[in-house]
């Protein structure tokens, strides 16, 4: 895979050094924008370091270069080539190795977007199925260290009850042509791979060793006899002995698009939407583990995306504001998908490092990561864009705005806990629970009502742009409900707008 990926990555920069900047002559450019800026033209690169924070990930360090390629500039802000390479790690194990290629001058009249990407994590989050219907336990994962603070300072499990680990390999090309003007067609193809198994809790300890006479707040390690809800969705039946360790799937995709925004970053008026097929195979479970073969399905997406200018002065301070909403969803119509590949969220191009839903920065902003996971589901999120300033520094033109946001989400087909019990186990969901020496109560919802009661919250973003396409994102979100989030507030910084 490693020889694959490098040889994947420089057949691509070979390719873009010897090609045309475009098939048919370029305009002659001008020589400012519509904000008096002078055109960007010829390349523009650097390397930086990849230095953000994501309060399901915690903070991450590494190494990141976006090189843009304007030629004459004529097509600005768009740019012919785009070319991002990352390497990063964070403080809470998850990493990131990633190189993405996107261009609509590579294949004349056609966009093009590849992607190599490897992300390991050492500690996924899961918090069960179907959102509500699955209770959340602060108590479990943390404690205080005054215990007097703490309403059972026995209550305390396991700081990774709620995860597992799982490793993400992606490799993926998707393309775009046109039909009539704004009306295209798209079409991808690629590969999943997924490693999937219990935290490693020996690495995760290092040289920290459990003893059991201490009590949670008197010691650093973790308990490894201490089961996790991934162990307990095994031992219940939720989770199958085909899907617990993963599996590789190939997928093609393909599907229609209407995109007349004025800019593919940070567009001030316009429409897009897409609505596309995404047909997953399935084979060789990861470790040589039973067949993930049964989990051969097709799923729906649709997206709807509309930029509405509310202020358009083309001025340095004040110069527009946007109103821009997106409404999606995603629903398996027909097979079954494995759960971890359940909240992959489908997209025609691959702009982000990973797109999961829902719940987390790139979905849900404040509510914890993947706390919706179910078969289908549906989500919107509002922002108001305010561009405060927009000045230079040296040769780069940079942008300071304001995002206030809501975001929502619900499940549109839930997992039936009960015949996934019963099929897996022959026993009832509660009987399994009681089995374990567990209370049903303690991790399901008796109300089935809650399986659909939408999850939302709000917040405030800051984004500082350069030269239009290279965005960078703070965000601070709230979510209305406890159960997804104990701490009341999530913190992220990012690169790019959510959409």
């Amino acid at each position: 895979m490693r020889k694959v990926a490098i040889f994947f990555i420089a057949a691509i920069v070979s390719i873009v050094a010897v090609s045309p900047v475009s098939a048919k002559k370029q305009p002659k450019p001008q020589e400012v924008d519509s904000l008096g800026r002078k055109i960007k033209t010829g390349w523009n690169f650097g390397i930086l370091p990849s230095v953000a924070y994501d309060a399901d990930y915690g903070f991450q360090g590494g190494v990141l270069s976006n090189i843009y390629f304007y030629g004459d500039g004529s097509q600005y802000p768009e740019y012919i080539h785009s070319l991002y390479v990352e390497a990063a790690y964070t403080t809470k194990h998850h990493g990131i190795f990633r190189f993405n290629y996107d261009s609509k001058y590579l294949i004349p009249n056609h966009r093009l977007t590849l992607d190599a990407t490897y992300l390991p994590d050492a500690m996924c989050d899961f918090y069960g199925f179907n959102g509500y219907q699955s209770l959340y336990n602060n108590s479990w994962v943390s404690w205080d260290k005054n215990p007097d603070k703490m309403p059972d300072p026995n209550a305390y499990q396991s700081r990774v009850f709620y995860k597992y680990k799982r490793d993400l390999i992606r490799v993926a090309a998707d393309i775009e042509g046109t039909i009539y003007k704004d009306l295209k067609w798209n079409a991808g193809l690629g590969i999943l791979g997924y490693i999937v198994n219990d935290c490693d809790i020996d690495m995760l300890n290092g040289k920290n060793e459990f003893d059991i006479s201490k009590k949670p707040y008197e010691q650093k390690a973790l308990n490894p006899k201490c089961k996790g809800l991934y162990d307990l969705y095994k031992e219940w039946g939720l989770i199958g002995q085909d899907e617990m360790n993963g599996g590789w799937h190939p997928y093609l995709r393909g599907g229609l698009t209407f995109d007349n925004r004025n800019q593919r970053v940070g567009a001030t008026k316009g429409i897009y939407t897409d609505a596309f097929f995404t047909y997953s195979a399935a084979f060789n479970a990861a470790y040589g583990q039973q067949a993930a073969a049964g989990y051969n399905h097709l799923q729906f997406n649709f997206t709807f995306r509309h930029y509405v200018p509310l202020l358009n002065r083309n001025k340095r301070w004040w110069s527009n504001i946007t109103l821009a909403y997106r409404v999606g969803t995603q629903n398996n119509i027909a097979g079954k998908s494995p759960f971890y590949m359940n909240n992959y969220l489908n997209t025609l191009f691959i702009q982000r490092v990973l797109y999961e839903g829902l719940g987390g920065a790139n979905s849900l902003r404040g509510t914890m990561c993947n706390r919706l996971l179910a078969n289908g589901f549906l989500y919107a999120n509002v922002e108001f864009r305010v561009r405060l300033v927009n000045f230079d520094i040296g040769r780069q033109h940079f942008f300071v705005a304001l995002n206030p946001f809501f975001d929502l989400g619900m499940i549109t087909q839930p997992y039936d806990l009960e015949q996934l019990s019963l099929e897996r186990t022959g026993q009832i969901l509660k009987a399994n629970v009681a089995a374990s020496d567990r209370h049903y109560e303690d991790f399901f919802s008796t109300d089935n009502k809650d399986i659909y009661r939408p999850h939302m919250s709000a917040g405030l973003g800051l984004k500082v742009g350069m030269n239009e396409n290279f965005v960078l994102s703070v965000d601070w979100a709230m979510p209305f409900d406890k159960q997804d989030n104990p701490k009341w507030a999530n913190f992220y910084v990012k690169m790019g707008y959510l959409f």
